[in-house]
């Protein structure tokens, strides 16, 4: 994870993965000031924080394979009422498999 540098009183690190959903391609800076990108990654960290509990009981009351339950977060988090863009459903529900030790499937590569 690269430090991105902080600005002002900041010591939000934010890593590589999240800054890159806002770098158009073949471009190195992103579209979005460090401070909207801050916001955007709390708010994705803290939601992926939050489902860890859901997704495991999910898992364990259906029965079902970890990737089911991945898509089933991908799409209550796609489905716009969230206000996360679709980079951003992705990006949490990968940071959800990592913190949960889970593999993601193949399609989020794709997602993000």
């Amino acid at each position: 994870m690269r430090k991105t540098p902080t600005h002002g009183e900041s010591q939000i690190v934010l890593p590589e993965s999240f800054v890159a959903l806002f770098v158009p391609p073949g471009k190195i800076k992103p579209t979005e000031p460090y401070e909207v990108l801050a916001q955007r990654h709390e708010l994705c960290e803290d939601m992926a924080q939050l489902l860890t509990e859901q997704a495991a009981q999910l898992q364990f009351k259906l029965g079902v394979h970890e990737t089911d339950v991945l898509e089933r977060m991908h799409a209550g988090l796609s489905g716009g009422e969230v206000g996360l863009s679709a980079a951003e459903a992705g990006w949490v529900v990968k940071r959800l498999a990592e913190l949960l030790e889970w593999s993601w499937p193949s399609w989020l590569d794709t997602q993000t």
